[in-house]
């Protein structure tokens, strides 16, 4: 019964009976599309909340990894004629290797100049998305197929439910192993980890390679969704979205990871009644949320619920 009350156990639960229970509360394909749309953005956000939230690693070019996900796959499977499931495979192996090539360079730097390193390399990948045409459709996009297995769009809520309910597992179990351990001690102080004999260079290319892959993932899933994609999804302002995510769910929380997601997805529909005024409305919130609830929604919302059962 304790085990089932813990953060681990039972907050897994929850997630997995709202996502049994929430077709049953959506009216029409524009709500099943918003739900669909939240758990891609929780699978990123949980992968970037490990590099971000546990290893203390600022990533602002995240956005380039679900890019490369989805053109890895279009290419694939439009120009060569590769089976989808593949494709996403070969396109997750190459964002990985990737990610383990510059991590080694990138993840020396420390602060605002890590923040601009990652963020160079986001616009580059993006750059590259734009200008070559011949095999990404430039500005336009491109078009491909999408799953053949996959017929209606209720198919692709349940889908892509099990990848979210696995990523959120994997994300508890690895941060409940040494390897999450480990990452905590990078995070709280560098030096004192390599003191007690921690290689802080191989948990920090781990865990970038690890959250590379998340988004490659969900970039493949995505564009075999929508059958269609864009270079915004590699864009600057698609990375600062999921560090926002992140950052208001609260870091180090893989449930925040996960609420956050939810809450700034469905917040932008939600305002769009106020037309002119949304994203003035939108940053509003925002900010009072980060002044009020400075560890973000879910640890802070947590530490009130723990004081509580104290008095």
């Amino acid at each position: 019964m304790d085990k089932l009350k813990s953060p681990r156990t039972g907050g897994l639960l929850i997630l997995m009976a709202i996502i049994a229970v929430l077709p049953a509360f959506l009216d029409n394909a524009f709500q099943v599309e918003i739900a669909i749309l939240i758990f891609f953005n929780a699978i990123v956000c949980i992968g970037l909340n490990l590099l971000i939230g546990y290893a203390g690693q600022i990533s602002l070019g995240h956005g380039a990894f679900v890019g490369l996900g989805a053109y890895g796959s279009a290419i694939l499977t439009a120009h060569q004629g590769w089976d989808p499931l593949l494709s996403m495979v070969a396109a997750a192996t190459f964002t990985g290797v990737l990610c383990f090539v510059i991590a080694r360079p990138i993840l020396k730097l420390k602060g605002h100049y890590l923040a601009m390193a990652t963020l160079g390399m986001g616009i580059i990948i993006s750059i590259v998305i734009n200008t070559e045409d011949q095999l990404t459709g430039g500005p336009d996009g491109m078009y491909v197929d999408g799953l053949s297995f996959m017929t209606s769009q209720i198919h692709w809520y349940w889908l892509i439910g099990v990848v979210l309910v696995f990523s959120v597992w994997a994300s508890l179990n690895l941060i409940h192993s040494p390897i999450g351990r480990a990452l905590r001690a990078v995070h709280g102080s560098e030096v004192a980890a390599e003191v007690v004999g921690v290689d802080t260079t191989q948990y920090k290319v781990l865990i970038f390679v690890v959250s590379g892959v998340f988004a490659s993932v969900v970039g493949s899933l995505g564009v075999y969704y929508s059958n269609f994609v864009t270079p915004d999804i590699a864009g600057f302002f698609h990375s600062i979205e999921l560090v926002v995510m992140v950052v208001f769910g609260g870091m180090a929380s893989t449930f925040g990871a996960v609420v956050g997601a939810a809450i700034l997805t469905i917040l932008p529909q939600v305002l769009t009644f106020l037309h002119d005024f949304e994203h003035l409305v939108f940053g509003l919130i925002l900010m009072l949320t980060m002044i009020f609830l400075p560890k973000g929604l879910v640890p802070t919302l947590a530490d009130l619920f723990k004081k509580g059962d104290k008095s």
